[in-house]
């Protein structure tokens, strides 16, 4: 019997044909969903796909992400079959303000998707981090946006779950859904129900013009937000800091802080980290 018999128990391969058969079947948004053994980026291999003018739809997932990367190009890095590495690929039809929204709008979808599968609360740090209750990281979640000659503007959103990751094989500030349980976890019913839960918001965020009162994002979103009501200290790309209190996510999925020489709206891209204190 190979040595990797036992590891292959806690970190079995996913069956893509069925997950693609599973997710497709009653889809409106989903066209294909592919499982690779090893790529180099799965929003960089999306990107490309947009840039070759391909509807939305599409999702791909790697057993094993050799060159990840999150927000501000920082380093991304998993264990094969340890975590959920999916990313896909959406064309929203909607004010390009609004698209602000979509990172928030999949950490809504990845937490109720991972409570309803495996019983683990999490919260949301703002712009892009699933937490635990006890603050460490279980994903984080990137979104890229592209143009391409005839479609409307794409936006590739990639998440990374660490899903059976050790204490060993994390940072001091991570944690994964089997530390948390306690138990093994299977990462195909939390994949299946994170899309499905990604295209029933998706769709009436869409229809609603990518408002996100009249859909009732932002009311769901809060609720998650272990950020807004919380004081915050801001470390922004200058190396500079503000310190203030987080007050609420505005229209354009903008971060509000009230500072002592007034309010700031900040958008992830504007921010390098933010720390509760």
């Amino acid at each position: 019997m190979p040595p990797s018999r036992w590891s292959d128990l806690e970190r079995p391969a996913l069956d893509g044909p069925a997950l693609a058969a599973a997710l497709t079947r009653d889809s409106r948004l989903w066209r294909s969903l592919e499982v690779v053994e090893e790529i180099g980026s799965t929003n960089a291999e999306l990107i490309a796909a947009a840039a070759a003018d391909e509807p939305e739809g599409l999702v791909l997932v790697a057993e094993h992400q050799i060159s990840g990367r999150g927000r501000l190009d920082r380093v991304w890095t998993s264990p094969p079959r340890a975590g959920l590495t999916v990313s896909f690929l959406l064309r929203p039809d909607v004010p390009a303000a609004r698209r602000g929204w979509l990172p928030l709008l999949t950490g809504v979808a990845l937490g109720e998707a991972v409570g309803e599968v495996t019983g683990v609360r999490a919260s949301l740090k703002w712009p892009n981090d699933l937490l635990a209750l006890d603050g460490r990281k279980l994903a984080g979640i990137l979104a890229e946006t592209t143009s391409s000659p005839t479609r409307p503007t794409a936006v590739v959103v990639g998440v990374g779950l660490n899903v059976s990751t050790t204490a060993a094989e994390l940072p001091e500030t991570g944690t994964s859904l089997s530390r948390v349980t306690g138990a093994t976890v299977d990462r195909a019913p939390v994949l299946l129900a994170f899309l499905r839960a990604v295209e029933r918001r998706y769709r009436g965020w869409t229809a609603a013009l990518g408002d996100p009162v009249s859909s009732g994002l932002v009311g769901d979103y809060l609720a998650w937000s272990s950020t807004v009501g919380s004081d915050v200290v801001v470390s922004l790309p200058d190396g500079s800091t503000l310190e203030g209190r987080a007050q609420a996510i505005d229209w354009d999925g903008r971060l509000v802080v009230a500072t002592p020489e007034g309010q700031v709206e900040l958008a992830s891209g504007d921010v390098r980290h933010v720390r509760r204190v």
